[in-house]
Parts: structure tokens; sequence; C-alpha cells
């Protein structure tokens, strides 16, 4: 399945848009990324264990979005966006939005 964040395709045609599709999730950090996360807040630098929680937020919600694009029948996806916010105050949870809009697009001849 193509997925840009563009609007087209360079050398295919959109032969019909399917409509919006998103991918949802809310996670918040395990007890060990808290515990990890919370010490380099206060020694500072990168907080590894945040970073590893958000990649796997991202995956699941594109993995979320590739699904729900195939169920609508679609074989692209074109103006991919992310979105992020916090659910929970003081940043216990977050949701990961990752969405764009299903077509069907066909080679150019």
């Amino acid at each position: 399945m193509f997925v840009t964040t563009t609007f087209t395709i360079e050398g295919y045609e959109i032969a019909e848009y399917k409509g919006v599709v998103r991918g949802i999730i809310v996670r918040s950090p395990t007890i060990a990324q808290g515990v990890l996360g919370g010490l380099k807040n206060i020694i500072g630098g990168r907080i590894g264990a945040y970073t590893e929680m958000c990649e796997q937020a991202r995956q699941q919600a594109y993995d979320l979005l590739l699904e729900h694009a195939r169920e609508l029948g679609a074989n692209a996806i074109v103006g991919l966006r992310y979105d992020a916010s916090e659910v929970v105050s003081k940043g216990s949870a977050t949701e990961v939005l990752c969405y764009g809009t299903a077509v069907v697009v066909t080679k150019n001849h």
C-alpha cells in the first residue's frame, strides 16, 4: 500500500476517494518506563524509555490506519499526518492519532 504525506503519488492518479482513515492509540508508560523517565527528568538528558513508548504508539496507530484503509478497499493513503496530545494530566497517558485519506490509485498510462 502506498502511503505518503503528499496529496498525489507521482505516476499514479486517484481513481476513487474512500474517505478519511485513522488509527488511534492511547498509551501510558510502564512502571519501568515511568521510573527511568522520572530519573532522567531529574538529571536531564534524552529520555529513551519515553522515546521507545512514543515510537511504539506511533507504530501501533500507523498499523491501525493501514487496517482501516484496507477495510475500505483502498490501495493507498494520501495526506498522512500524526497528532499527539496528553489525555490524562501530568503526562500519565498520551493519545497518538495517525490519519489520512484512503484512496484507490491507478498507474498513469
